[in-house]
């Protein structure tokens, strides 16, 4: 069902419809070597077939995973010999970076077109030089109006399909099942029909789909792009506090076979980071779902991590914590190691003790409401604040007890 010419072609309108880049570029027969990136499934290999065929190119492809730098030569020899040739490699990010350097020199010549296909972003996957001498296209995910049309056409073009009566009476279960994969979207249709009685009218529907299926499985792969995306859209949903879409986030994860134990470690995170001191109490319930996740394993352990995201997700926020060690941090780095006071010093020898170490220490617990105000920070930096109390009731709480102690220093 691959379409032999560019009208046929289903999706990608913000690319090949009239005036869009792709479209301008192939009337104008002005192309140059790009990457197509998108999920998978979206038309990247046809889309390289049909520009090959427009603009009358002798076509070859390599899939990174079978192929090395020795095929590559071999294609780069045959163009240098022939002429200018279209180069398909799909997959391109498997590709190591001496594979990809092999294609520099081809590629700045204008011997080969080169059309990498990746479903991983092309920034972390592809080396810059090879990126540089590249236009990157961003495929998107095909609609559900598109992958209905695509079943549609497979059921009254299809040489065999032909030979059958077929109603598609219903079509959410496949689309579904589809992921909005064509490739996936078709083979599912290939084995719903497969299953029927080729003598009687085969009447695709949501029933017949769902026991060729029986699970479908989620769009997801841990060690790729859509594991990033999810968590944080995960994380950013929390501290949005939208409990809704925080579910809805972990569900894709769970579903998508990520380790709860992974899901669990980044809310004890996100407790510390998002909610802090305005709730000191979530670092605990989520350290407590870590624990308990891991002694009652999967699936019950779905509930804890449950009911944590709906109370991180519900809880006032805060990052007070987060930004006061970062600016300490930076502080450091810019200052040094600046020498600590001599009263703060422990002073265990005589000569210690001599040379003044400890002297004039005021220990908090002999004065009254166990503080004893003193400079506590090296001469260089004093009165210098890191901690900011944020606006909700429990900081501004602490931000009051700061005040009274320290009476306006460090400006609180």
């Amino acid at each position: 069902m691959r379409p032999q010419q560019l009208k046929d072609y289903v999706g990608q309108t913000h690319l090949l419809g009239e005036g869009k880049p792709l479209k301008r570029l192939l009337d104008n027969g002005q192309m140059s070597s790009m990457i197509f990136w998108g999920p998978p499934g979206v038309g990247k290999t046809t889309l390289a077939l049909l520009i090959a065929n427009k603009l009358a190119l002798p076509f070859f492809t390599l899939s990174a995973i079978s192929s090395g730098v020795k095929e590559v030569r071999e294609i780069i020899a045959k163009t240098e010999e022939n002429g200018k040739a279209l180069l398909f490699i799909d997959e391109i990010h498997r590709f190591n970076k001496s594979q990809q350097d092999a294609l520099l020199g081809a590629v700045e010549k204008g011997n080969i077109l080169l059309i990498g296909a990746t479903t991983e972003n092309p920034s972390f996957e592809v080396i810059r030089a090879l990126l540089s001498r590249c236009q990157v296209y961003t495929l998107q995910a095909l609609s559900e109006e598109e992958l209905l049309g695509i079943v549609k056409n497979a059921i009254e073009e299809d040489a065999f399909f032909q030979t059958l009566k077929i109603e598609l009476k219903e079509s959410n279960a496949l689309l579904n099942a589809s992921g909005g994969d064509a490739r996936k979207l078709l083979n599912i249709l290939e084995m719903a029909v497969s299953q029927c009685d080729f003598e009687q009218e085969i009447i695709i529907d949501n029933l017949l789909i769902q026991n060729v299926v029986q699970q479908k499985s989620a769009a997801y792969d841990k060690n790729g792009e859509m594991h990033y995306d999810l968590i944080s859209a995960f994380i950013k949903s929390i501290r949005g506090s939208d409990p809704n879409a925080a579910l809805y986030y972990m569900a894709r994860m769970i579903e998508g076979g990520e380790d709860p134990l992974f899901i669990a470690r980044r809310l004890v995170i996100l407790a510390a980071e998002d909610i802090g001191l305005a709730n000191p109490n979530a670092l605990l319930l989520a350290n407590a779902s870590f624990q308990s996740a891991h002694q009652i394993g999967w699936p019950e352990s779905r509930i804890i991590l449950s009911e944590c995201v709906i109370y991180l997700a519900t809880s006032p926020k805060s990052n007070s914590a987060y930004l006061a060690i970062n600016q300490a941090l930076a502080e450091v780095r810019n200052s040094g190691n600046i020498p600590v006071p001599l009263h703060l010093r422990n002073a265990p020898t005589s000569l210690m003790k001599n040379m003044g170490y400890g002297t004039n220490y005021q220990y908090a617990h002999d004065h009254p409401g166990h503080f004893a105000e003193s400079e506590l920070l090296p001469d260089a930096i004093k009165g210098k604040r890191f901690y900011q109390p944020a606006e909700n009731p429990r900081e501004k709480e602490t931000r009051e007890q700061l005040r009274k102690w320290w009476k306006g220093k460090y400006g609180y």
